[in-house]
């Protein structure tokens, strides 16, 4: 998720297209919550690991 949000900020700045821009930002920061809750042992959405 992190990766995905990276690549249509990235997108986004180039083209020019804002909301691709403002839903790379949203997935960015969700991406780095789970990470931090899941490197922190805690389950996240029911589920220990996510593969």
């Amino acid at each position: 998720m992190i990766v995905l949000g990276i690549i249509l900020m990235i997108i986004g700045f180039i083209a020019g297209i804002a909301p691709l821009w403002t839903i790379g930002i949203i997935l960015l920061i969700v991406g780095v919550i789970l990470s931090l809750l899941g490197s922190a042992g805690r389950p996240v959405g029911g589920r220990k690991y996510w593969y």
